[in-house]
């Protein structure tokens, strides 16, 4: 894609539910639809044994190895299961489930005076599925793994954002990663993350101030690796375990199986409860029919949960109707997301056309097609009210760009800004991914185009392989469905990400070197008020620079069978904590 383009996967991630300001939001976990009573209850002690199933209509995951992992509800599977990190998330309704806590490390990190260098020491008896001990040299190993662009692609960047490694004169890292030989600074990685003689501590030396960089080693892109058993690219297929499950299966289209894994030392764990005998993944299913299954509850089907987002014909059915079926099988809350459709810089340079993009969707029927009063609010900008010192009105919908925009759009103002452009409005392609629910929004934002005059054709793609084409500049179109959620409660794991030119989410290829060089400033400032002056006004300028369509500050709802335990919106990812699920017995 180009130096300045990292092929990012977050659909949403780590950011807390809890703290949405109630004006702005309506509420979050505090309010009695996101409450712990309402989602089924915190952590508890479960029952061991039995098996969990979980139903998705994608055909296969959009990735299992660790390095290339990137999506909220994935990393809250695989962390739960297979993929142990220096730390991690405590499992807990509301708030209290975004709370920093140790896993592979003994603690939640150490720091130097100025937050330069961050230093961890491993746990006894960590190991991989083999019985092979974990070292440092495994956890360095996997994030060396991050800077092999050309192979670990999608995922995160932020060790190559923030360790202390040289650039080449092109803006990319003078070390290239495990896999390059020629013209490659191993020595540059090698005094940026060091291990202590004795193998149990490791050290991140970085290029900047970064005081909460122990929230950044939560994401598998940090989890270990061994060297041995890596196999490059194909390791998507065959990772090796670091957590108390193990993959026995993994058939694309199909299912994947996970069983315990026999050499998993819960002394050196004691965070995973790791019920179940066995988890089992059912791919390429039918949404309306998963939904109806876990309606009907039948035996079978009691211990199953749903990997997406239910039909918007089945929410009143589930969350309105007072039935005692559902009692304690559901949650209904703001989850973490901003929902938006990238604009595609690079085939849409005229910033005439891109707000006259803007200003003709008609959010309304956005809104309804993911489910109206379920589905959240009107969004203005891609940070979200939860980050209330990063958050202010952007003024979009007012008169940013020469008039009011109401939720139903402005066709007139979209001529308007068309028409000064000096330009005629090129045709679109929209592309989403393929089920039922982003079908009546590809519909919605193709009715809202054509009347401002404005050709949008669809294009639908599978969803297990969605994100691979969108990021691919070869196969990307105009218009991109998209969604993000904070990485942790900081919008510079937002806007960086989203509109940076080293960010690994930058869907719009957004290329603006003044722009860049704020969100470089932003990113220096330690007095975090004055931080979040500057991302509310970075904020403001992608929108005034129409980079993006806004959508919607999102809600979730989502709910399982009734042998289910522990069912809850886990904060932290914006989904089921599927690693502490258990079946009850």
């Amino acid at each position: 894609m180009g130096k300045a383009i990292n092929r990012g996967l977050r659909l949403a991630a780590v950011v807390s539910a809890g703290a949405l300001a109630l004006a702005a939001c309506g509420g979050g976990s505090s309010s009695s639809e996101g409450s712990a009573a309402a989602s089924g209850g915190g952590s508890a002690e479960g029952a061991s044994g039995g098996t969990i199933t979980m139903l998705t209509n994608a055909e296969q995951w959009q990735h299992v190895d660790p390095q290339r992992m990137y999506t909220g509800a994935d990393i809250a599977f695989f962390s739960g299961y297979t993929t142990r990190t220096l730390t991690q998330y405590a499992y807990a309704a509301g708030e209290a489930g975004t709370e920093l806590i140790a896993d592979m490390a003994t603690d939640t990190g150490t720091a130097n005076e100025d937050a330069t260098s961050w230093s961890f020491t491993l746990r006894d008896g960590v190991s991989f599925e083999d019985g092979t001990a974990i070292t440092c040299a495994d956890v360095k190993y996997g994030v060396s793994r991050t800077f092999a662009q050309d192979v670990i692609t999608d995922g995160p960047t932020y060790a190559i954002s923030y360790l202390d490694i040289a650039k080449a004169e092109d803006g990319s890292s003078v070390y290239k990663g495990p896999y390059a030989t020629d013209g490659n600074d191993a020595a540059a990685f090698d005094a940026a993350v060091q291990c202590s003689e004795d193998g149990k501590t490791i050290t991140f030396n970085l290029n900047r101030s970064v005081a909460d960089f122990n929230y950044t080693v939560t994401l598998p892109a940090f989890s270990p690796v061994p060297a041995a058993k890596d196999t490059g690219e194909s390791y998507d297929d065959a990772v090796v375990s670091s957590g108390p499950y193990k993959i026995s299966e993994y058939t694309k289209g199909q299912k994947m199986t996970l069983v315990r894994n026999e050499n998993w030392d819960k002394a050196s764990d004691d965070y995973r409860p790791a019920y179940p005998d066995q988890i089992v993944v059912e791919f390429a299913q039918d949404p309306a029919a998963m939904d109806q299954r876990i309606i009907a509850d039948a035996p079978e089907d009691q211990a199953t949960v749903e990997y997406g987002n239910m039909q918007p014909e089945n929410l009143a059915t589930v969350f309105t109707a007072n039935d005692p079926r559902f009692e304690g099988r559901t949650y209904n809350g703001y989850d973490p997301y901003v929902r938006y459709t990238a604009i595609n810089t690079s085939l849409l340079p005229n910033v005439k056309h891109r707000q006259a993009i803007v200003a003709a969707m008609n959010n309304a029927q956005y809104i309804a097609a993911r489910g109206g009063d379920f589905a959240g609010e009107r969004a203005d900008g891609i940070v979200k009210p939860n980050l209330p010192l990063d958050y202010a009105p952007s003024g979009i919908w007012d008169d940013m760009y020469g008039d009011v925009i109401p939720a139903e759009g402005n066709p007139e103002l979209a001529k308007k800004l068309i028409e000064e452009s000096g330009e005629p409005m090129p045709d679109l392609t929209y592309q989403f991914p393929n089920n039922p629910v982003d079908e009546k929004i590809a519909a919605a934002i193709q009715s809202s185009m054509a009347a401002a005059g404005i050709n949008v054709t669809l294009e639908p793609i599978e969803p297990g392989q969605y994100y691979g084409i969108v990021f691919d500049p070869e196969q990307a179109k105009e218009l991109m469905r998209s969604g993000w959620g904070p990485d942790w409660l900081n919008a510079s794991t937002v806007i960086p990400e989203l509109l940076g030119q080293t960010g690994g989410f930058n869907l719009s290829q957004v290329q603006d070197d003044a722009y860049e060089a704020k969100i470089q400033d932003a990113l220096k400032i330690l007095d975090r008020t004055e931080q979040g002056k500057a991302w509310q006004e970075l904020n403001k300028e992608a929108m005034q620079n129409a980079w993006v369509i806004p959508h919607l500050f999102g809600k979730a709802q989502a709910f399982w069978g009734s042998k289910i335990g522990n069912g809850f919106l886990w904060d932290a990812y914006g989904s089921l904590a599927f690693g502490d699920l258990y079946v009850e017995q």
